[in-house]
């Protein structure tokens, strides 16, 4: 785990814990006991952190992308520049860019938003609705962080992406920093209770990263079993772990789980998950719409959760072991086992929210 202190050390995330709490508005976001999940799982313990009521974006995302801008803004800003003179750009499925159009709503500075063919009206909208430009790319989420760069680059233009690549770090470091948050937030609200196993939605892999860090640092030795969850469609973790090096899926199919529809991990992110997660799964659409129903209705334990699509993965993976006894088996889990589910966001796109619930309680 020599690439956490290399990379996510304990510098950026307390420099990040700092800023963030100190945020208006902010509050920790709940972590929830599923115990009736619990109870027919046959584990100790499950617990769900819901990112559903971050701030005013649902999402966990805005720890990330806003936390990055107010950096770049105050670093320029001491430079002379004045933030009516900035202009931040990303390439997102929906909610990194809505963080960023936040984030410079809040720092006086112009937002250029570059966003694929399959991304929702509903989700382009409310980025929009923080002033910030859309730019809607044929293609999927690579097409479009190729455009964002190259206009930026034409246009001078700041990147503050999640994903890092070679020769850029800074923007997507303090993203991930800005995720650790939620890791504190976690460890802190669970009051020295550890967990045995921790299933993690992998897209570019900057919250997986942000999250096994502050375990990682705080846990040592007791780290439980890091476990990444992506979709079979675009499961380029996956594929990078059978390269022995991150490699690019190529997306044909776009998955429901907007926000792990990318193609290429993070180069930065892979250096601290290569080495940190014990496994890695795959999943299906299939159980999604009636998981967030699910969610909805109760039946988890924790009385009605608005959890959106991604926020699912981690118990769909849970489900799906369970019904494998050789999965289950193979990733240690049983009576005594104390679960950690991360709920990454709530219904980010209203309208797509109430179409699923309905088919998810299709009988």
């Amino acid at each position: 785990m020599q690439d956490c202190q290399n990379n996510l050390n304990s510098h950026n995330m307390d420099k990040a814990y700092a800023t963030i709490t100190t945020w208006p508005h902010y509050q920790p976001t709940p972590l929830i006991s599923l115990d009736k999940l619990a109870k027919s799982c046959g584990v100790a313990a499950v617990y769900y952190k819901d990112e559903s009521q971050r701030l005013d974006l649902k999402s966990f995302k805005a720890l990330g992308g806003a936390y990055a801008v107010a950096n770049l803004v105050a670093a320029k800003k001491a430079d002379g520049i004045e933030p009516s003179n900035i202009t931040v750009t990303t390439a997102t499925d929906g909610n990194h860019g809505r963080s960023v159009a936040w984030g410079a709503k809040q720092a006086g500075c112009h937002a250029e938003i570059y966003i694929h063919e399959h991304v929702s009206q509903q989700r382009a909208d409310a980025m929009a609705a923080f002033g910030a430009t859309i730019n809607r790319i044929e293609g999927n989420y690579e097409a479009s962080l190729a455009a964002c760069k190259a206009d930026a680059e034409a246009n001078g233009r700041y990147i503050v992406s999640d994903t890092s690549w070679p020769g850029y770090r800074e923007m997507p470091l303090d993203i991930m920093a800005g995720y650790s948050v939620m890791g504190r937030e976690t460890l802190d609200q669970m009051q020295g209770v550890k967990p045995t196993h921790c299933f993690l939605p992998i897209g570019v892999g900057g919250m997986a990263a942000g999250i096994v860090a502050p375990l990682w640092r705080d846990m040592g030795a007791d780290l439980g079993k890091m476990i990444g969850v992506e979709s079979y469609m675009s499961a380029c973790f996956l594929d990078s772990i059978e390269a022995q090096m991150p490699s690019l899926v190529d997306i044909s199919e776009e998955t429901m789980m907007a926000g792990l529809s990318c193609g290429e991990i993070s180069d930065l992110a892979w250096q601290i998950l290569q080495p940190a997660l014990d496994h890695c799964l795959s999943i299906t659409d299939d159980a999604i719409a009636p998981l967030m129903a699910g969610f909805a209705d109760g039946r988890f334990g924790g009385g009605s959760i608005e959890a959106g699509e991604c926020s699912t993965a981690g118990l769909a993976a849970l489900l799906a072991a369970k019904n494998d006894p050789a999965v289950w088996q193979a990733l240690g889990l049983g009576a005594d086992s104390i679960v950690l589910l991360i709920g990454t966001e709530g219904a980010t796109d209203p309208v797509l929210y109430e179409q699923l619930l309905t088919e998810g309680r299709q009988p």
